[in-house]
C-alpha cells in the first residue's frame, strides 16, 4: 500500500500483517453482537437518512443500543429491501438457513470465506429475478460481474449493481463517489472519542478517471452515538471500526478487519478490471 497515494486493487491482494492491529485475545467475546443486533447496526445509518428499510428508524437505533433481539427486530430487518434478499440468499445457499444468523449477517456487510459456498448460478438467478426488469438493456452489463468473481456482498451492491439500477445517475461526478464512498462499509482506526463522535483515520474512495481506488489515509470525524443511544459498543484510541455513511458501527476483530479489507478489495478488482463494462468508470467519467 502506498500511504501517499492511490490504492488500486490487485488480484489476489489481501492485507499484509503490518497492516493490521495486534491480534487481542480479549476482542471477540467483549463486544460481539448476535446476528439480529449485527444487522441493525449496519443497517441503521441508511435508514435514518431516509434511503433504505423501514420508516421507523428510530426504534432500529433503540433495538442496536439496547442488544435486545425479539419478533420486532426481525421484522423490521425484513424491510430492507436492499439487504435482505442477500442474506436470505447467503442463509440457504450456505445451508444455514437462517437469514439472522451471525455468519450470514456478517458475511453479507464486512464478507467471509463463507460466500464462497454459494454456486454461482444460484447467485445469478437471484440477480436476474431482482434486477433485470429494473436494468433493461444494461442488465448484462450487471450480469458480468457473476462469472467475474463477484459475490453477494454489501460492497458487490454498492459497487455492482448501484451504478447500473440509475440510483445514481443524473449527479455531477464527485457526488455519486461520495455516495459511494459513504455507502460502502468502510474500516479505519480511532484517534480520539469525545463524546457521541469519534475521529477515525481512514482512507476515502477515489477516482482516477479509469479506476476506484483507496486514497491516502486521512482523519475524518464521524458520530458514534446520539442521545444516548450507540451502534457499537465504546471505542477508543487504536480500535479499528468499521464505519457506514457517517456512524461508527461496530468495533471489529482482526479477523473481520482482514475479512472486510480482503473482500472490499476483491469486489474493486472485479469492478476494475474483470468486467467489460466497469459500471463505476461508466457512472463517473
Amino acid at each position: 500500500m502506498n500511504p501517499g497515494g492511490i490504492v488500486v486493487a490487485k488480484p489476489g491482494l489481501t492485507p499484509g500483517p503490518s497492516a493490521l492491529p495486534p491480534f487481542d485475545p480479549r476482542s471477540m467475546p467483549r463486544w460481539a453482537a448476535d446476528g439480529p443486533i449485527l444487522f441493525a447496526r449496519y443497517a441503521y445509518p441508511p435508514n435514518e437518512l431516509g434511503y433504505c428499510g423501514p420508516t421507523d428508524h428510530t426504534s432500529l437505533l433503540e433495538y442496536a443500543a439496547a442488544g435486545v433481539i425479539d419478533r420486532g427486530l426481525a421484522d423490521l430487518a425484513r424491510g430492507f429491501a436492499g439487504a435482505w434478499p442477500y442474506v436470505e440468499l447467503i442463509a440457504a445457499g450456505t445451508g444455514i438457513g437462517n437469514p439472522l444468523d451471525r455468519r450470514v449477517v456478517e458475511a453479507y456487510w464486512l464478507g467471509s470465506p463463507l460466500l464462497e459456498r454459494i454456486e454461482m448460478t444460484t447467485f445469478g438467478n437471484s440477480l436476474f429475478e431482482r434486477f433485470r426488469a429494473r436494468t433493461g438493456q444494461t442488465w448484462s452489463s450487471l450480469a458480468e460481474t457473476i462469472p467475474a468473481g463477484a459475490l453477494p456482498t454489501h460492497s458487490f451492491h454498492v459497487f455492482g449493481v448501484y451504478p447500473w439500477v440509475g440510483l445514481l445517475r443524473g449527479e455531477r461526478p464527485e457526488q455519486p463517489l461520495h455516495i459511494l464512498d459513504q455507502c460502502r462499509i468502510r474500516w479505519g482506526r480511532v484517534l480520539s472519542v469525545d463524546g457521541g463522535s469519534a475521529v477515525v483515520l481512514s482512507q476515502p474512495l477515489i477516482f482516477d478517471g479509469h479506476h476506484l481506488g483507496l486514497g491516502a489515509y486521512r482523519p475524518e470525524t464521524v458520530t458514534r452515538g446520539a442521545d444516548g443511544l450507540g451502534l457499537a459498543a465504546a471505542v477508543e484510541p487504536g480500535d479499528w471500526v468499521a464505519m457506514h455513511w457517517g456512524w461508527i458501527c461496530d468495533r471489529l476483530s482482526r479477523r473481520q478487519l482482514t475479512n472486510l479489507r480482503h473482500y472490499s478489495l476483491l469486489q474493486l478488482e472485479v469492478t476494475n478490471h474483470r468486467v467489460t463494462h466497469p459500471g463505476a468508470a461508466a457512472l463517473l467519467s
